[in-house]
């Protein structure tokens, strides 16, 4: 993983993703740098999960349903019902395919950083957390999320996961099953 591979993932995210989405992207990465220095994760792998979380965001419902159709992929009942949730599965498989990552914690942190999942890795917890808190991120509640953020990991995620959970139960949507899953893990490893 070295800067020709960096430099080609931000020439393939210019050319697939709208400019406010690559400078949320670009928030993303600083982010998750900055965490992973904080909490002692690699900052290569942060890199490059923060760089590529998003990279199928941005494709309609029919690129996406084209794209898992054609590449065998398995995705659950909720997330066929909420087309918002595939984005992530989607990029850890362009993530593997088209650049070659085989690292399975940057993987994860890229297929679940909508949902998180039970059992997050550090990794997968930081890239969950920085697209939250990333400086163009303005909402009720962030300021306090990226104060927490910088003082405890699994408060500022465990923080996140019940902002996610009352905002969808608010918008009276399906929540999927790895969110609660997260949330519980944290609280029984308090």
């Amino acid at each position: 993983m070295g800067p020709d591979l960096i430099e080609r993932i931000h020439s393939e995210l210019k050319q697939n993703m709208s400019s406010r989405r690559y400078r949320h992207t670009m928030g993303v990465v600083d982010a998750a740098v900055y965490l992973a220095k904080k909490y002692s994760v690699d900052i290569q792998a942060a890199y490059i999960a923060a760089l590529l979380h998003d990279y199928a965001k941005d494709f309609s419902e029919k690129q996406t349903q084209t794209y898992i159709n054609r590449n065998g992929l398995i995705i659950d009942e909720t997330m066929s019902n909420v087309y918002q949730l595939l984005h992530g599965k989607v990029a850890a498989h362009i993530a593997r395919e088209q650049f070659n990552i085989k690292d399975r914690d940057i993987l994860n942190a890229i297929e679940y950083h909508t949902t998180g999942r039970k059992k997050m890795s550090k990794l997968e917890k930081i890239i969950y957390l920085a697209d939250f808190i990333e400086p163009g991120r303005n909402y009720a509640g962030v300021e306090e999320l990226r104060i927490v953020a910088k003082q405890d990991l699994d408060k500022a995620v465990l923080l996140a996961l019940d902002n996610t959970i009352k905002y969808v139960i608010f918008m009276g949507e399906l929540l999927h099953t790895n969110t609660v899953e997260a949330r519980n893990t944290l609280l029984l490893e308090k």
